[in-house]
Parts: structure tokens; sequence; C-alpha cells
């Protein structure tokens, strides 16, 4: 049997964290609450130190190893988040670390583990490969190894999220987060569900990695055999053992979300909320927004980190309005004669419809003599909008073609 967690464990972890951690704020969301009928507030975890919850279950476990396990320093294995986590922790504690990350890392957060203090090496294309690395550098130089979800202090340390939750929320009837491993959702489900037992508990994967759904349908841990999202703070294969069972005893439900969800969950957040988040830290509220999760208010979405790279901000955001119907791409093949184009951008003008971007293409082997193809990039003001427009270039004689949304 896997001894879990206890309030305990998650207490003394709060002990630990006084004047390391941020005490959080929890804001309210207008948009949610208007849409589930209920209040629904934002866990902004996303303005932690290190820009996500990591630093908690980093910083409580670090702190808690022996002087001479301490002296070999520690190792991890992280796309970025943890990572960070880890290198200002040990930091903190005067601690050398080593953090494997996957090749594919986002750049920014690779940057920021550098300048946390941390010595960086890029191994792999998966989190779970960076582990694999990781854990042979541990065996190899004595390093103390620390997994980013699957022990006992990392989970007391996440759990002290929902120690405050409790605290800024006490009537909270439902709280959810993202899960990759299950560290977060494990500690918050345990100090939620011994402080308040009739609080529903759930977890939210992406779709492209829920490892979680066939695991507990298997009643064990269960590897993925590919996995792929653009959360890649919660992309994890396969749940921990000691995760595992936290979740199976004490969540009351594990979604999923597309990719679609979190796309335009995060636009949301920015527009709305006004909060810059990573994808990962944006499944919470894409399960609200897209209804996959049952829940009764008061809500609390957890935002667990804002570590996101710019260039893939600038994608989602483009994602996230072709979701929302608000962004259309396509191409119109028509007559090539001088004033076709300007007619073409009155018509779309008439629409009311905003060009974005205009490409004149003459090099498609498919055209006829004499025709060209216009691709074209809108901004409209939803799907209604965007059907009217391409209605009315069709009624006009145009062809029209309507493009994939962005990956």
């Amino acid at each position: 049997m896997t001894e879990l967690v206890g309030l305990a464990d998650v207490e003394a972890a709060r002990e630990l964290l006084t004047g390391v951690t941020r005490t959080t704020p929890l804001e309210p969301s207008r948009p949610l609450s208007a849409a589930l009928g209920g209040p629904v507030w934002l866990k902004c975890e996303n303005l932690q130190r290190a820009g996500s919850y990591k630093v908690r279950g980093a910083y409580v476990r670090i702190a808690r190893l022996a002087p001479d396990e301490r002296a070999r320093g520690v190792v991890a294995a992280s796309a970025g988040n943890h990572a960070q986590g880890v290198a200002l922790a040990a930091g903190l504690l005067g601690i050398p670390s080593t953090v494997f990350m996957p090749v594919g890392a986002p750049l920014p957060k690779v940057v920021a583990t550098k300048g946390y203090g941390a010595r960086i090496e890029l191994v792999g294309n998966t989190v779970d490969e960076s582990l694999v690395a990781a854990r042979e550098f541990a065996e190899r130089t004595g390093a103390v190894f620390i997994h980013p979800f699957d022990h006992h202090d990392v989970i007391a340390g996440q759990g002290t999220v929902a120690l405050e939750i409790l605290e800024q929320c006490p009537e909270v009837e439902t709280i959810v987060a993202g899960v990759g491993g299950g560290g977060l959702i494990s500690g918050i489900a345990v100090a939620a569900k011994a402080l308040r037992p009739d609080v529903r508990v759930v977890g939210v994967q992406a779709r492209g990695a829920a490892a979680y759904p066939p695991s507990l349908l298997a009643g064990g841990p269960v590897r993925l055999s590919h996995y792929a999202t653009i959360a890649d703070g919660i992309a994890v294969g396969r749940p921990g053992d000691l995760t595992f069972a936290h979740v199976s005893k004490l969540v009351d439900d594990i979604v999923t979300v597309s990719e679609e969800d979190i796309s335009r969950a995060l636009l949301m957040l920015l527009e709305r909320g006004k909060q810059v988040v990573e994808p990962a830290g944006a499944a919470g509220v894409a399960a609200l927004l897209a209804g996959t999760a049952t829940v009764g208010s008061p809500v609390v979405a957890v935002l667990s980190g804002g570590n996101i790279d710019p260039l893939l901000l600038l994608r989602v955001i483009e994602h996230g309005l072709a979701a929302a119907g608000r962004f259309l791409r396509f191409t119109v093949r028509c007559v090539d004669r001088p004033g076709q184009l300007a007619s073409l951008l009155s018509q779309i003008a008439e629409q009311r419809a905003n060009v974005v971007d205009v490409v004149h293409l003459r090099q498609n082997p498919l055209l006829r003599l004499g025709e060209v193809e216009v691709a074209l990039s809108v901004e409209t003001r939803g799907a209604d909008h965007s059907e009217r427009l391409v209605a009315a270039l069709r009624g006009s004689g145009y062809t029209v073609e309507i493009s994939a949304p962005p990956a």
C-alpha cells in the first residue's frame, strides 16, 4: 500500500515555505461567471515566483535534504516550470543544480532556468526522455534526483495552493486544475478533502497527452505510446505511482480538453482577464469554457503557470481567434485583370471584415490561364460574421476555399 500525503504534511510544508513563496491572488472572472451562472475565481499561480506553482514542491523537497545530500547537488528534468522551480529553490538554499530539458523546451524557460543558476543539459524530445537522462546523471554523480511530481514532499508543497484557496474562498464548491504527472492535483485534493470533504476536485488533461483516463480505467499507471500538445507543462506520458494513488482515491474526476479549447481559454484570459498564462496553465479554464467538467459554484480554476514563449503566444492567439471564428484564412480564385484585387477587397470591406494580410499567387499549376489566386487572412466578429462574408463572396462569383486553422 502506498502511504498518502496527509493534511499535516501540507501544513508543515506551508510553514517551510513562509517567506519563500507568495500567497498568490484569487481574482474573479466575470466572463466565466456569466458563462457558468455562478461565481468563478482564478487562482493566479502564474504570478508565483519563477512563474508557476512548481517552486512550492521543489523548495520543500530540496530544503529537507540532509547535509551530505546537499553537498552532492540536485538534478531534475523538466520542460520548464519544474526546472525553474528547482533552480530557484536550489539557489535560495545554496545548492548546485543541474537540469535536463527536452531539446524543444521553450527558449524563455531555458534562459530563465539558467538565470536562476542551474546548469542546463538539453536531452531528448520529451520530458520522459529527459527524465531518463537525469536519473542516469544522478546514478553517475551522486546528485539527488528531484522528481517533478512523484514524491511526498513535492505533493505536500503543491498542496499549499489549496490551503490558500480555502482561506481566500471559504465557500468554494469546486477546484479545477490542469494535470500532467499529477503532483498539483494530488496536493490540492489532499488538503481540500481533509478540510472540506464536500469540495469537488477536478483535474484537466490535454486530450493529446491524457494518460490518466486509461490509467484509471486499467487500475494503475499506463504509459502512452505517443503524445503531443501545445500544453508542454502537462505533457507527461505516464502518471507517477504515488500521484496515481492520490488521484484514484481523492480526485473526483479527470476530464480532457482539445487544443482549440486551450487556445480559446488563453485568448479569453488575455483579452478579458488580462492574464498572461501558458497553455498548461489554462487547462482548467478551458474545461470550464468547453463545459467538459461537471462543477458547482463557486468554482476556483488554478492558473498554474505563466511561462509562455512569446512566439508560441502569437501562434496560440491566432489559433484561438480562428477557433472562436474571429480569424479566417481563405483563398479566392478570380480573373487576373487590373482592378480585380481592389474590387475583391472592396467587397470584403463592405462586409465589415478587416484584412490582416493578402498575397497575390500566380504560380499554382491548377490555375487556368488568366486566373489568379489571392490568399487572405481576415479578422471577423465571430463565426456568423465569417459565414456571411464567405457567402457574399461566393454569391459574387468568387471561388472561395477555407484554409484550416493554424496548428
